[in-house]
Formats: structure tokens, C-alpha cells, sequence
């Protein structure tokens, strides 16, 4: 997608099979001693709560991205095999002066 998420085509083709939608949200990460971290992740369904996402439509899907997420540089792909294939958000570190508040 232009600028906002970069989705290949195998990731396309397995988010219409999975119904025809994908979030791209941060979904936190706690470590065993302490600490937080947020990870990127896609999931193909549609958000609890759609108003706190931009939603886009590109060949066929729906997207909903978390606005901090969008324009950032990252591409969704598809990995694992048969029934336990799942969707992945990779790319660039978040650019400079990003602030997450989640």
C-alpha cells in the first residue's frame, strides 16, 4: 500500500482467505525481569474498537493500522506452513521522535 503499510501478495492472498481483513496494531511484550516493549503485530480480523484505527481499503481487504504504525516503513508478510500459517509485521525501526503512548 502507498505509504501507509507495504503488503505482499501472499499476505494479501492469505488475508482474503482469513476474510478479507487485517489489523495492524502494537500489542505489548513484557520481560521476565521487568520491562516493556511493543511489537508490531497483524492479526486477520477486524479491531474491537475500529475508531482508534485508520481504515483503508486496498485490493480487496480492509485495513485498519494503528496511526502510529502507518507511513513507518513496514510490510506485512506470511509465514509458517499449512494451518499454522500466520501473518507478521517486519520493516524499519520507527523513525526519530516517535512518541508511543500505549
Amino acid at each position: 500500500m502507498d505509504k501507509v503499510i507495504d503488503i505482499n501478495s501472499i499476505a494479501l492472498d492469505f488475508i482474503k482467505q482469513q476474510g478479507g481483513v487485517v489489523t495492524i496494531r502494537l500489542s505489548p511484550r513484557h520481560g521476565c525481569c521487568g520491562g516493556l516493549a511493543n511489537v508490531a503485530v497483524a492479526e486477520a480480523n477486524t479491531p474491537a474498537d475500529p475508531s482508534r484505527y485508520q481504515r483503508h481499503r486496498y485490493q480487496n481487504i480492509t485495513l485498519f493500522i494503528d496511526p502510529t504504525l502507518a507511513g513507518q516503513g513496514l510490510s506485512v508478510n506470511v509465514e509458517g506452513w499449512w494451518k499454522l500459517r500466520h501473518l507478521y509485521v517486519d520493516g524499519s525501526l520507527l523513525q526519530p521522535g516517535h512518541t508511543n503512548t500505549k
